[in-house]
């Protein structure tokens, strides 16, 4: 008898235009100890199933069709109470996105007592040593100091970690992974998929990992699903599944997936579905964005770090002496030359976004010194001496949901940074000006009226990138820009990137723990671990022939896919 039976589920979420059906018609079993892994691009119905089993459908979704067993009972009519009980005790979730799943006002520490006093009765003092030693075994050093802090104090691996702790501190039969390991870097990714198949071969645990990175797959999945428009297209052991697939929609899956062997020119739509389009035939010379292209070069590179230092107040204290400090960069140097795409590796807590936010003005570093252009823009003192410069860098962040403003029109988004920099003469000129880079990113202008909400994970990430464009920029900060995306949607949008970059001479700095997408877009990489440099070189070098041990380290750890 299978641990967890999902027999011929329906799913609909009624609406004013009609009814939608996210799953129609699915069936999957789950064995003790097994690891089924759930792919298929946004919108699937992956997500949905997980919620379902876990009596989290958001209204007004409900299942019309089907039911869900448990060690052959069936779970899903029960009332809010029982299912209460049952979720987290019988049956764990881990969440795609960490800080929705944490509490901002409570300590990590107090979150993970309070689940485990919930379900395992075993009183405050038991409960506080299980939380930390469950923080232990998810790869949070120093976590007696650190399970004292708040979720905000903690970068995105880290607190993606302290989700898969509460998942697991009152020890569930089921576990449902949506996405678990989506913003981990390779060697944390590594310790997580270790930690999860030994959950389940120890303790005969069954796991539904749903996920969009088929490396990830392949390295710990017994079986895997594949699910396309809310359908179970094809079903069946994961060598099997990988290396032979039957579907013609898996096969185009499959080919999309970033290679780590070798660099290749474009990266491969999958060409089963409608396709959205790379960037549209546009003579960007003749645009109003080919200005980009105008900026005089100075002598040298464009962007130079020296000695670059960042270091936080975790502990306050009237008197120095007593207060902590986290070192998160600790005397970084390098330089980027006109129109290189420049990319940092490292682990989460490694530095690289801080550096990043660093250069773009967010954060001011503690020590060092940064020119761009042959400027330092550490002494510059006053918004009007540093706004000319940083309209010349622009950023685009990981999560395109949390950087747009929900409240604000896609068209005000985009006109934002073009009106507080005076970059249009009128309010109609800065209307085609948006239009236009809507066009370019391949949304159309249609898109101007709409909110954020109104678009797929892979579309918002392209309003993000239009409005990063619309300073006219001459130096991209990609930090993490295609992590939560599938391997479809990851296609486009690095596809539009590279068309963008040398159509306009852009300079990038692109941030990544996808290695394969690294290798695909960089010319040159930086690797980072624990806020020091460890390493630069050409790409190929890089993987070829990487010179530190911790360089060697991260390559052997890309999970082997196929050719790679």
């Amino acid at each position: 008898m299978s641990q967890l039976l999902i027999d011929n589920i329906t799913v609909e979420f009624p609406g004013r235009k009609g009814d939608f059906i996210a799953v129609e018609s699915v069936t999957l079993d789950l064995q003790a100890g097994e690891i089924l892994g759930v792919v298929g691009e946004s919108g699937a119905g992956k997500s949905t199933v997980g919620n379902a089993v876990i009596g989290l459908l958001q209204k007004p979704g409900r299942m019309i069709q089907g039911e869900i067993l448990l060690d052959g009972n069936r779970i899903d009519d029960l009332d809010e109470n029982l299912m209460r009980a049952l979720r987290g005790k019988r049956i764990g979730m881990i969440f795609q996105d960490p800080l929705t799943s944490l509490n901002p006002l409570e300590t990590v520490v107090e979150q993970l007592i309070e689940t485990i006093d919930l379900h395992l009765k075993v009183g405050a003092k038991a409960a506080r040593k299980r939380a930390i030693d469950l923080l232990g075994q998810v790869g949070i050093d120093n976590a007696e100091v650190r399970c004292d802090q708040y979720p905000h104090q903690f970068s995105g691996g880290m607190r993606q970690r302290v989700v898969i702790a509460l998942a697991l501190c009152a020890e569930p039969d089921v576990i449902i992974a949506d996405e678990p390991t989506t913003a981990l870097d390779v060697s944390v990714q590594a310790q997580i998929l270790d930690l999860m198949r030994g959950i389940c071969r120890d303790r005969n645990v069954g796991m539904i990992l749903i996920t969009h990175d088929m490396g990830v797959i392949a390295e710990v999945t017994d079986r895997v699903a594949v699910m396309y428009h809310g359908r179970l297209v094809e079903l069946g052991k994961t060598a099997q599944v990988l290396g032979q697939p039957k579907h013609e929609y898996t096969k185009s899956l499959i080919s999309a997936v970033p290679r780590s062997d070798r660099r290749i020119d474009r990266f491969p739509l999958v060409t089963y579905i409608e396709d959205v389009g790379d960037m549209p035939d546009i003579d960007l010379d003749a645009h109003w964005l080919g200005q980009a292209k105008a900026y005089e070069k100075n002598d040298g590179p464009l962007l130079k770090l020296t000695d670059l230092s960042m270091r936080f107040i975790t502990r306050h204290s009237i008197f120095p002496s007593k207060r902590q400090f986290l070192t998160a960069v600790d005397e970084v140097s390098f330089d980027i030359e006109h129109g290189e795409v420049f990319g940092i590796v490292g682990e989460s807590g490694s530095g690289k976004s801080t550096i990043a936010r660093m250069i773009t003005g967010i954060y001011q570093p503690t020590g060092g010194k940064i020119e761009f252009a042959g400027t330092d823009l550490t002494a510059l003192k006053t918004a009007k001496e540093i706004n000319p410069w940083r309209r010349q860098m622009q950023m685009v962040f990981q999560d395109p949901f949390s950087s747009l403003n929900a409240r604000m029109r896609v068209a005000d988004i985009v006109a934002e940074p073009i009106n507080f920099h005076k970059q249009a003469a009128s309010k109609e000129e800065c209307r085609e000006i948006v239009n236009d880079l809507l066009e370019i990113v391949g949304l159309g202008k249609v898109a101007a009226r709409k909110f954020p909400h109104e678009f797929s994970g892979g579309q918002r990430q392209r309003i993000s990138i239009a409005r990063a464009l619309a300073t006219r920029p001459r130096f991209l900060v990609c930090d993490e820009p295609t992590s939560a995306l599938d391997v479809s949607i990851q296609a486009q949008v690095l596809n539009l990137l590279k068309d963008l970059q040398e159509e306009l001479g852009l300079t990038m700095m692109f941030i990544s723990h996808d290695l394969p997408v690294i290798r695909q877009m960089c010319d040159r990489v930086m690797v980072m671990k624990d806020g020091k440099l460890c390493e630069i070189a050409a790409t190929e070098d890089l993987f070829n022939n990487p010179q530190h041990e911790y360089s060697r380290h991260l390559l052997d750890l890309i999970p082997k896919f196929g050719a790679s």
